[in-house]
């Protein structure tokens, strides 16, 4: 979780270029003891490789892995410039946020800030801001409203339906979506058969969302089988469109992709159209700007319409054309990207991807 205090926050900044940018926010880093003097280089070295600018006005500057070493612990410093910036050609940037990280704990950051800053009301918000405390709020989601949440808990050692429910319900607590009242109520009712071997059950929680729980081997409860449940915890409405997918997966007859790699991102979208592949991103420290950036310019070259999930993270599909979406995914080296186009050109267009993620994304192959 991103904590931030006061003096990590410069409001009323007014500088002149970016590298002027730069230059206060790993001056700042520096001052706080976050890293020592040459880091600065680092920084200027990754704006050379590719510019760090997000969207919705938010620049996200960072060093080089190959200046990690002048890192002495995580940690951020924001600088609001109200009259702008021009962080690339026709990209003004109205808030830069200096990202020092250790090692690959950047792409936690950069998740939770992507989350947050891919509101565009919050993003205005923070050009025109005049208090410390409300950025604060802003950038670590005290004010954002709460989106639905995905988990996955998979190849879960269960003997039985109800032991799988139960490490459901753990892992929806474990989250903070509900306290042990929540999984008491869980553990008293009865999950309902959608068929395909889906199994759902519902609590009140005070965050919505969804886990998917799939077992190790295989299950039955009674003469139904059970390949996976879907634990929903509803705090609002937010739930109301997955459980139109659900209802229309059902329809379909391809409930039973839940159970598979991209169940997730099916309760999202919805039955299956369009094609799909799965790649495996090789990048030493995943994807971070550079390479993110890369895979965004790949997606847009095509007119079809692309989504990406994060198998090994929380499985939601999001656009592939959107570098702060993308980025938000948090992707490690290792971790597998399920792609789906739908269009004309969505053969060309899984290709060209598949193509571009085994060169390196920019950074070569390794």
């Amino acid at each position: 979780m991103l904590k931030l205090a006061r003096e990590q926050i410069l409001l009323g900044q007014s500088v002149a270029t970016k590298s002027d940018a730069i230059a206060l926010l790993a001056g700042k880093l520096t001052e706080a003891g976050l890293v020592e003097a040459g880091y600065v280089d680092g920084m200027l070295a990754r704006e050379a490789q590719h510019a760090t600018y997000l969207g919705s006005g938010i620049a996200i500057p960072h060093g080089t892995t190959d200046t990690r070493h002048l890192v002495k612990s995580t940690g951020v410093m924001v600088a609001q410039f109200p009259n702008g910036i021009e962080w690339d050609e026709g990209q003004i940037a109205y808030v830069a946020i200096g990202i020092a990280a250790k090692s690959d704990e950047h792409l936690g950051i950069l998740r939770q800030l992507t989350h947050v800053l891919g509101d565009e009301q919050a993003a205005a918000q923070l050009k025109e801001v005049s208090d410390a405390d409300t950025i604060i709020n802003i950038l670590t989601g005290a004010t954002a409203a709460k989106e639905v949440q995905y988990l996955t808990l998979a190849d879960f050692p269960a003997d039985d339906r109800d032991q799988l429910l139960l490490g459901a319900a753990a892992r929806a607590k474990s989250a903070g979506w509900g306290d042990a009242t929540m999984v008491s109520s869980l553990l008293a009712s009865e999950p309902a058969y959608l068929g395909e071997g889906i199994w759902l059950a519902r609590a009140q929680a005070a965050q919505t969302g969804w886990v998917l729980a799939t077992p190790s081997t295989a299950l039955n409860a009674g003469d139904l089988p059970v390949n996976a449940m879907l634990l929903l915890c509803a705090a609002d409405s937010g739930h109301l469109p997955q459980l139109e997918n659900l209802a229309k997966l059902a329809a379909a007859g391809q409930l039973a992709t839940l159970a598979g790699g991209e169940g997730l991102a099916m309760l999202q979208a919805g039955p299956a159209s369009g094609l799909s592949d799965t790649f495996t991103i090789i990048n030493p420290h995943g994807l971070h700007a550079r390479p993110g950036a890369m895979l965004v310019k790949v997606a847009k070259e095509y007119e079809s319409d692309i989504r990406v999930a994060n198998l090994d993270g929380s499985g939601e599909a999001v656009s592939a054309k959107s570098l702060m979406k993308v980025i938000g995914l948090g992707v490690k080296c290792g971790h597998r990207l399920a792609f789906r186009a739908e269009g004309a050109d969505a053969e060309a267009a899984l290709k060209g991807i598949g193509e571009a993620i085994a060169a390196g994304l920019g950074e070569g192959a390794h």
